[in-house]
């Protein structure tokens, strides 16, 4: 049976990148460098939700 995931990446919020970038390395020092099981969810959480709030870079012309 094969499940599918969506690949649609969704603001959590209105946080700005440099905020959830801050929340993500104190993921990392809380954790002493290993996730466990919980952590690795909410790290993957904080990621897409840090790509939705990075900039985009602008194509150029």
């Amino acid at each position: 049976m094969l499940h599918t995931m969506s690949t649609t990446v969704e603001p959590v919020t209105d946080r700005s990148a440099d905020v959830v970038n801050e929340e993500i390395r104190a993921l990392w020092r809380r954790a002493g460098g290993t996730l466990s099981g919980e952590q690795r969810e909410e790290y993957q959480r904080l990621v897409l939700e840090w790509a939705a709030a990075a900039p985009q870079p602008v194509p150029a012309a």
